[in-house]
Order: C-alpha cells, then sequence, then structure tokens
C-alpha cells in the first residue's frame, strides 16, 4: 500500500475506461466531480421542467379531474423513482456505471424528444377548447394519450438508469483511503443536491412560466435541449473519471446467502468467527475489493458460510459476501421510515399546486404560475444546505468530534420532524382559505379565493428545510452504508423510498377520497367544497407515527464499519485542531 501511495495511484479499487489503475493527481476529486455537478444542474432542469407542472398539463390540457390528475403524476414519478433499482442492478452486475448510464442517457433523451413532439403536432397533442372548466371539452383520443404517456413511461425507463449511477459516479471520484479526499466527499453529497436544486430553480420558475403563459412546445422544447446539454457535459469530462468494474450481481450475492442460511439452519454457528469460511486475502486484492470481518448481528445469515463438504455457492458463502448481505438487508427498516416523508414530498407538485389555482395570482400585472411555488422549495434547499455545510456542520462538530457534525441518521430524524410541522402548517393554512372561502360565498361555484397565493409560502419553504436535511442525509446515507461492490444498488435505495412514498401518494389519496364519499369526499375537483384540511391533518399524524417507528428502527441500527481509517484520521485532526486552539 505504501508503495502505491509513493506511486500516487488510487487505493480504492478504481481504474480508467481501459481496467488500469490511475493516478490521484491526474483524475478525479473536484475536477472531475464538477462535469457530474453541472450535468446533474441540466438535466434536473429538464426532469422538473417536465413533472413540476405535470398536474397542471393533465387537468387544463387533457381535462382530467384532480384525483385523476395527482395519481397519474404520483404513479409516474413513482415509476421514475423505482427503475434506478433496474438501473443499478445493470451497473453493478452487468455494464459498470458509466456505460449503463451513457445507454440510459439515450433512452432518456428520445423520451423527451417524443415527449415534445406530442404536445407539438396537432395529430399528437389536444385540440385547443375555451371553457376553463374542461366539462365540454373533447377528450384527447387513444392515440394522443398513447403517444404521452409512452413518452413520460420512456423517459422514466431512461432515468432509470441515470439516478442510481450518475451520484455514485460522482462520489466514487474521491478516494476512501485517503483522508483529504474523504473530506472532500463529506461535502460532496451537499453540493451534490445544491446542483440538483439550481437546475429545479430555473425549472419551476422560467419553464413554468413559458409553459403556462408561451407555450407548451417551448416549455417542453428547452428542457429537452437542456437534457441534449447535460448529456454532452458528461462526455466531455470523461477522460478526468475514475471508474469502478461491475462486481457482478448483487441480488445473486444476496439470493446466495439466505438460501445457503436456510438450507444450513440445523447447523451450529462456530464461536470462533475464524472458523467461518473465508477466501484468502490475495482474492480480494487481485479483484480490487475488500474483505469484511464476520459480525454478530443478523447471526442467522453466519450459517451460509458454515464450512460443509460441499463448495456450491448456494450452500457456502464466504464471510464477505455474507456481511454484504447484512448490510444491505440492515439498511431496508431505514428505507420503509422513509416513505412516509417522500409521500409528502409528492404533494408538492399535485395538490399543493391545485391549492395555488385556487388563490389569488396576480402581483400587479404579472400572474404567478401555481406550480412555480415550487422554486421557494428550492431557495430555501439552497440556502440550507449553504448555511448547513459552511456553518452547522462545522459549529456542530467541535462539540460532537463527528467529522460529518452530526450522524446521517440524526440529520434525517431532523428532516422528518420538520415534515411533522410541514403538514401541521399546511392544514392551519387550508383551514384559513375555506374559512374564507365560506364568508366569502364560494363554497359552491368554486371562484377563486381572495387570497394571496404566497400564503402558501410557509408550507413550500419549510419543505425545502426538511429536504436539506433528510434527503440530503438519505442519498449519502444509502451510498455510505452500502457495502463497496453494492454502491449503486445502495444508492437505488434513496430513489425507491421516493418512488414508494409517490405510490404510497396515490393509494392514500385514491382510499380516503373513496372512504370519505368519492364526488362529495374531503377531495374534490371544487376544493372550495372539500376539506383537505382534514386530509393534511391526517398527515401530520401519519408523520408523528412514522417518526416514532424511525425513532425505534435507529434504536437497533448498527453502521457499517469503515473499509479504510480515513475517518479515524478525520477524527484525530479534529482533536489536533480543537487542542492548538486551547493552547
Amino acid at each position: 500500500m505504501e508503495e502505491e501511495k509513493g506511486n500516487g495511484y488510487t487505493e480504492d479499487g478504481t481504474v480508467d475506461l481501459k481496467g488500469n489503475p490511475v493516478l490521484r493527481s491526474k483524475r478525479g476529486g473536484w475536477t472531475a466531480c464538477f462535469f457530474v455537478v453541472v450535468y446533474e444542474v441540466f438535466e434536473r432542469m429538464a426532469y422538473y421542467g417536465i413533472s413540476t407542472n405535470l398536474f397542471i398539463y393533465l387537468t387544463k390540457k387533457l381535462h382530467q379531474d384532480t384525483v385523476q390528475s395527482a395519481n397519474n403524476v404520483t404513479n409516474w414519478v413513482g415509476t421514475i423513482w423505482m427503475t434506478p433499482v433496474l438501473g443499478a442492478y445493470i451497473a453493478d452486475a452487468l455494464l459498470g456505471r458509466y456505460w449503463t448510464f451513457l445507454v440510459a442517457c439515450g433512452i432518456y433523451f428520445s423520451g423527451m424528444s417524443l415527449l415534445t413532439l406530442s404536445v407539438s403536432i396537432n395529430p399528437l397533442k389536444p385540440g385547443p377548447c375555451s371553457d376553463p372548466s374542461g366539462l365540454s371539452c373533447k377528450k384527447p383520443t387513444t392515440l394522443q394519450l398513447g403517444v404521452f404517456f409512452g413518452a413520460l413511461y420512456t423517459l422514466a425507463l431512461g432515468t432509470g438508469g441515470t439516478k442510481p449511477n450518475i451520484s455514485t459516479i460522482g462520489a466514487d471520484q474521491f478516494d476512501e483511503f485517503e483522508p483529504r479526499e474523504k473530506a472532500q466527499k463529506l461535502s460532496f453529497f451537499n453540493w451534490w443536491m445544491f446542483s440538483i436544486f439550481f437546475g429545479t430553480l430555473f425549472a419551476n420558475t422560467v419553464l413554468v412560466y413559458i409553459q403556462d403563459n408561451v407555450g407548451w412546445t417551448l416549455g417542453y422544447g428547452l428542457p429537452t435541449i437542456g437534457l441534449a446539454i447535460s448529456i454532452l457535459i458528461f462526455l466531455a469530462g470523461t477522460p478526468f473519471y475514475r471508474h469502478k468494474l461491475p462486481a457482478g450481481s448483487p441480488f445473486t450475492r444476496m439470493a446466495r446467502v439466505i438460501v445457503a442460511a436456510l438450507r444450513n439452519w440445523s447447523l451450529p454457528v462456530p464461536t470462533d468467527p475464524k472458523e467461518l469460511f473465508e477466501l484468502d486475502l490475495e482474492v480480494y486484492a487481485m479483484k480490487g475489493k475488500y474483505r469484511i470481518d464476520s459480525t454478530p448481528t443478523l447471526r442467522f445469515l453466519n450459517k451460509a458460510c458454515i464450512k460443509t463438504s460441499s463448495t456450491s455457492p448456494w450452500l457456502l458463502c464466504p464471510v464477505t459476501q455474507v456481511e454484504e448481505t447484512k448490510q444491505m438487508l440492515r439498511m431496508i427498516p431505514i428505507l420503509i421510515a422513509t416513505m412516509v416523508p417522500s409521500t409528502m414530498i409528492a404533494q408538492i407538485g399535485t395538490l399543493f399546486v391545485k391549492q395555488g389555482t385556487t388563490l389569488n395570482r396576480n402581483v400587479g400585472s404579472f400572474v404567478i404560475p401555481p406550480a412555480s411555488l415550487a422554486g421557494f422549495v428550492t431557495l430555501s434547499m439552497l440556502i440550507s444546505v449553504v448555511l448547513y455545510d459552511r456553518f452547522f456542520m462545522k459549529l456542530i462538530r467541535k462539540w460532537t468530534n463527528n467529522p460529518r457534525g452530526i450522524t446521517l441518521l440524526q440529520r434525517m430524524g431532523i428532516g422528518m420532524i420538520f415534515h411533522i410541522v410541514i403538514m401541521v402548517v399546511a392544514s392551519l393554512t387550508e383551514r384559513h382559505r375555506l374559512q374564507v372561502a365560506r364568508a366569502d360565498g364560494l363554497v359552491e361555484n368554486g371562484n377563486q379565493v381572495p387570497l394571496s397565493i404566497f400564503v402558501l409560502l410557509p408550507q413550500f419553504v419549510l419543505m425545502g428545510t426538511a429536504d436539506a436535511f433528510l434527503e440530503v442525509a438519505k442519498i449519502e446515507f444509502f451510498y455510505d452504508q452500502a457495502p463497496e461492490s453494492m454502491k449503486s444498488l445502495g444508492t437505488s435505495y434513496s430513489s425507491t423510498s421516493l418512488g414508494a412514498g409517490n405510490f404510497l401518494s396515490s393509494f392514500l389519496l385514491s382510499t380516503v377520497t373513496r372512504i370519505t364519499g368519492g364526488d362529495k369526499g374531503w377531495i374534490r375537483n371544487n376544493l372550495n367544497a372539500s376539506h383537505l384540511d382534514y386530509y393534511y391533518a391526517f398527515f401530520a399524524i401519519l408523520n408523528l407515527v412514522n417518526f416514532g417507528f424511525f425513532l425505534l428502527v435507529v434504536r437497533y441500527y448498527v453502521y457499517r464499519a469503515e473499509v479504510s481509517d480515513s475517518m479515524s484520521v478525520l477524527r484525530q485532526e479534529l482533536e489536533g485542531s480543537r487542542q492548538h486552539v486551547s493552547d
């Protein structure tokens, strides 16, 4: 190792596209991450240029009702966030992250291009209609719906290969074994989210305005061009990237451990971990992988590495493979606990937007697009991430001696508390809006309520602050805690949380609507006659219960052991700097 350090080679098994070891000074670091981060700015602009205002397009152009439109949005967004599991599998098992990402970009761009055509060409787009309620408008044809939703789901398939791999590619540019790069990696995910929301801010303001006031052709064409630019930017950084070779199917390796443990269920586990089956250290060194020592957690799975006469991989697995499986399984309760907050995020592009359409949106002669308030989520996120990274983290780690300031799970917990507050505020705000609607006799006719749209601002701003804690920590947690050979799959846990949250949103909206009376229930096309305040109060209670579940899960969670001593070195540096100040 010391000789490699002297030669300047990375120690984490990264290579170039030809499989050769790379020099730390020539590749990786923030130089390579610059291209990855800038890519993400343009790509997020493209994605949110479609998703932020999709609810409005479905209601205004395709003439769907509130519940149908909301569910179509959340089902599509749910698919967007679930397909990364497939992309992670292909990257880890077959093509590697770089090539999986490029193939997915081609599919992504095809979907975006077809979507732009579907809102531009007369045979593919619905005809104009002057009825603002949409009741007398001609419904879109089967061809028009097929092309539009076909394009949306083609786009979703493409993002399945880009989402889990681009952030992982970025994190791979920092050497886990080099303390300085390890320290830079701690800030990477903060600035990664910064780039995401910078692109989102442009989409939520400029693109949404263009779609509402200029036209959908330009409004969808610009995100498509933005995606093309982002792909070219990523390709330009190719000479600077570090790559990790695919390590085989993580699902197969995990399945072998579970099957072997079940088949060996009657065998006693040796008290001495050294008696368990493990490959020689040289085998891992040759493959650029890490050997992991046996742990007492999920002890039943240790039966998979009990030495027997069989050498079948479905009966005998090395300790490292068992520990990798344990770590992926240990994260599943955390994954489940993050699904309810993801359901709250789904309201930004659906019911929050619907609320905005019922309020006064005029600022002088300028009319605010209802979906553009999502821009305040972005602004709040940007400010919160900067304050967290530049001030809070530096301040708090003086007391905690943790290079991150607080643990990733503590950061996630703070974000969950914010979600409880958000839904309480949203419920009280909606209750106030309904009181004004009743006082002005606007319940039956559903006309605009004489309140500024900015009355919704607190729930949007708080959502951005919550994201700065929960969403950033969630991405970093699932990447950090995943075994080295399953990083893409680990990263996909984060997107799976968002996907499941959107599907849960569709289920809850449909179920609550049916239970509370359908067209006469809590959520109707006419929000002035609805009880969205009850629905948000239900969400507040759901978040509170989920937070209790999260605390229970965290109590028994065991963090993955570090594969290098870089975190220990960072802690020693922190102690040394604090001692220097005190002297």
